[in-house]
């Protein structure tokens, strides 16, 4: 049956125009087993090397096998181990996964048969040989886009299904989606393309510390008025604006970054190719556009005076975009870190209070913001770690490239320590919304571990093996700074 459907995919593939090669692994000569200490050190048999030169040659893979319990055949098992080597399909990196894909530019398409129904794969036994192919081999390798067919029940099927999954299989060859892709393909990898630029990992914290500010100012019902939501509208195109320009402004040091990770290094859309700058820079100045029209149109739909709204919004606008953008670039002035404490703690929770009626010269929310601007120093100020030689290549002085990987360490200790003193004292200060008291309960454990771990990596010069480790430790921690006010003034 695969080998049917392998005939029909080149017949149509061919039809499109397409150069096709095919290997057939029944008649490859090779060894499944790998017999030496090192995947390398093993002879490579001529079947072996004509394969690899095939993937060099080829801009769209296609994988037909049948599914045996839940995944591939040992055949193909076997094939890849010896084919995708290190060197050749991927290679060591300093990046926060620690590897690097050397297969990019291609897509793939897995067409399988099986006799499970593909819904009871997918959904009872989690498609275990999709996953294993598609995400921990090819894109693993770096190949983009892999699309997944799967034809089944096989046992149970007649000669006019079989006839259908034979003609479905031609048309998809003729069409060579992933290689040529359609215009809905086209469109979903654009919009993954942006929303990997916007990075959206970074905006529920902000959301939540404008929610606290939004709670304690309008009570529970807060977060159902129109003022609520239309005010976070303006905070995320300001937080847009300042991810995008970011981007531009820091693409010379994200190119030069070998340490990238989810939380350092950039998203990385410029240097993979997948969006340009220019367009990245006209999004930044549509998203300040965006910010400051709805910023304005807020003003006079707040309960606090129209000046008060739009002067913290200028504000919190400029102090975000300078992050990087000149003429300020505080990241280059060594008031990076500061700058994002206060940006994404007191600010924004100052927003949500202004917004919902609190008096805008009360000191109240700048107090309550005040720890987690400090709960927040040690994550961003761990971030710039690993990006340390790239920044200082080209002129951008966090605490990192200014003092040292030591003293940044030290620095990201002393905030922790000092925002789980606040911790403690939060509860006590005047006017602070019931509920803060559990605060000091979750926040203290989880900044004695950090601490172990920061006072751990002190004794290395070198990048911390556990810089991940350290990362989600010291994000984390943010969260109970966060969460038990928000809950508490929820309910």
């Amino acid at each position: 049956m695969c080998h049917a459907l392998g005939e029909e995919y080149v017949v149509g593939a061919r039809a499109a125009g397409a150069s096709v090669e095919v290997l057939d692994l029944r008649r490859l000569e090779f060894s499944r087993d790998v017999e030496t200490a090192q995947l390398q050190l093993q002879d490579t048999e001529p079947d072996i090397e004509r394969s690899r030169r095939l993937v060099t040659w080829s801009d769209h893979l296609v994988f037909i096998y049948p599914t045996w319990w839940g995944t591939m055949p040992s055949l193909l098992k076997g094939f890849v181990d010896r084919l995708l080597l290190p060197g050749f399909a991927f290679q060591h990196a300093e990046n926060a996964t620690g590897y690097e894909g050397l297969l990019g530019g291609r897509s793939a398409h897995l067409v399988t048969t099986m006799d499970t129904p593909p819904p009871v794969y997918r959904l009872i036994y989690r498609a275990p040989g999709h996953n294993a192919m598609k995400r921990a081999t090819l894109e693993f390798c770096g190949v983009g886009s892999v699309r997944v067919t799967a034809f089944g029940s096989v046992l149970k099927s007649d000669e006019a299904q079989r006839g259908k999954w034979l003609e479905q299989t031609r048309r998809e060859g003729h069409r060579l989606r992933g290689a040529v892709p359609t215009v809905a393909e086209r469109s979903l990898r654009i919009l993954r393309d942006w929303l990997t630029a916007l990075r959206l990992q970074f905006y529920p914290a902000t959301w939540v510390a404008y929610a606290i500010g939004a709670l304690a100012a309008g009570g529970s019902g807060a977060l159902t008025t129109r003022t609520f939501w239309f005010g976070y509208a303006v905070l995320f195109f300001i937080e847009a604006a300042t991810v995008f320009s970011n981007e531009v402004v820091d693409y010379p040091a994200d190119s030069r970054n070998r340490r990238y990770g989810p939380f350092n290094g950039g998203s990385r859309v410029i240097v993979d190719g997948r969006i340009s700058r220019a367009d990245l820079r006209l999004a930044a100045w549509c998203s300040s556009g965006l910010a400051l029209m709805l910023a304005t149109i807020l003003a006079f739909y707040t309960a606090a005076p129209p000046g008060a709204s739009l002067a913290l919004l200028a504000v919190l606008l400029v102090l975000a975009i300078a992050y990087t953008v000149p003429p300020l670039k505080l990241s280059y002035r060594t008031l990076g870190e500061l700058d994002v404490g206060f940006t994404h703690g007191p600010a924004v929770l100052a927003c949500g209070w202004v917004f919902l009626g609190g008096a805008w010269d009360d000191p109240l929310p700048w107090l309550m913001g005040l720890p987690i601007a400090l709960a927040i120093l040690p994550s961003i100020t761990l971030a710039n770690i690993p990006d340390r030689e790239a920044d200082a290549a080209t002129g951008k002085r966090t605490i990192a490239v200014r003092f040292g990987q030591r003293p940044a360490i030290v620095f990201a200790m002393v905030a922790t320590a000092v925002a789980a003193v606040s911790a403690l004292t939060w509860p006590f200060l005047a006017g602070i919304p019931h509920g803060y008291d559990i605060v000091p309960w979750l926040a203290l454990p989880h900044a004695a571990w950090l601490l172990s771990l920061l006072a751990r990596s002190l004794r290395t010069e070198s990048i911390p093996a556990k810089m991940m480790t350290l990362m989600l430790a010291s994000l984390t921690y943010v969260l109970w700074f966060l969460l038990p006010p928000f809950v508490s003034l929820l309910v």
